[in-house]
């Protein structure tokens, strides 16, 4: 238990620092007043946790002082991070027994580190037993497939793949026919990175989303969007964008050692009501943990 929680907090030390070190020397003996509350909004907007959500905190924290008696912002901080977790919403990875094979979309802009992380989803998955297939549908970077191909052969994980510039809702189409033939348990299908001011990029998404629901009604079965951490608030325009294009049903952060902005986790759940499902900690293979609400705050607090 104790790896795992210095895990996230080694994790999150640059956002911790960067974003919450302020926190760190708030929390006292001084008294409360309402100056107090002016600084503690400051330092939580200034964290990336959005200004919607800061007030919904405020105005708890306000009335829980008021209920009960508290005196000094040391008393504040555990009240803090009860409030902050219950922003975050507890995820739960979709039992997918039901489905043979479950089809799995993974979506994201370019650069989130997508193809990387479903290669450590293949893994996880693969570890558990799961007959894995993965499909290269982002046909328009070379460099994707072969990335995604050499993980594959790594993992011992067959990849279907199209030729360059193929289409990639033809490649999907496949995979999933591969799927249901050979009896596997999940398909993972890797989507082109896309920039979501993209019109057009953003319809051929919801192309790919179509050809699959063809090619096995009900699927795919889970649509996981990868966000990078390092781009703070800017990636709850992705989130939204994603959403509107197609049914997103879970985020992945990646990045979130590399990131001071580990704050935007809760912008995401607050606007969107999207769970975080997964977070990337770290380069290694097992960095990449289930999205533990309470481990996220406490590396935050330290």
């Amino acid at each position: 238990m104790a790896d795992f929680l210095n895990k996230w907090k080694n994790s999150l030390e640059r956002t911790r620092k960067v974003a919450f070190g302020r926190l760190a020397n708030f929390f006292g003996a001084t008294e409360i007043t309402l100056d107090t509350w002016d600084e503690l909004e400051s330092m939580l907007i200034q964290a990336d946790i959005g200004i919607d959500t800061t007030g919904v905190i405020i105005a708890n924290l306000i009335n829980k002082v008021e209920n009960e008696g508290i005196i000094t912002t040391a008393d504040l901080r555990q009240h803090l991070a009860l409030e902050l977790q219950s922003k975050l919403i507890m995820p739960e990875i979709p039992d997918f027994s039901a489905q043979k094979p479950a089809v799995i979309m993974v979506v994201g802009v370019n650069g989130s580190g997508k193809t990387t992380t479903l290669a450590k989803l293949g893994m996880k998955f693969k570890n558990q037993g799961q007959k894995v297939l993965f499909a290269a549908a982002d046909t328009y970077r070379a460099a994707a497939v072969e990335q995604l191909e050499v993980w594959g052969d790594r993992l011992g994980i067959p990849v279907i793949a199209g030729q360059p510039n193929a289409d990639p809702g033809a490649v999907a189409y496949d995979a999933v026919q591969a799927g249901i033939s050979k009896q596997y348990d999940l398909v993972f299908v890797d989507t082109a990175g896309r920039l979501h001011t993209r019109f057009n990029l953003m319809e051929e998404l919801k192309k790919v989303n179509r050809v699959i629901s063809k090619a096995l009604p009900g699927a795919p079965h889970a649509t996981w969007l990868i966000l990078d951490a390092t781009t703070g608030q800017n990636a709850l325009m992705q989130a939204r964008a994603f959403k509107e294009a197609v049914n997103i049903n879970g985020v992945i952060l990646t990045k979130l050692d590399s990131s001071a902005k580990g704050g935007m986790a809760f912008a995401i759940q607050k606007e969107l009501n999207l769970p975080i499902i997964f977070a990337g900690l770290g380069e290694k293979p097992e960095d990449f943990q289930e999205f533990d609400p309470a481990a996220f705050v406490d590396g935050l607090l330290n």
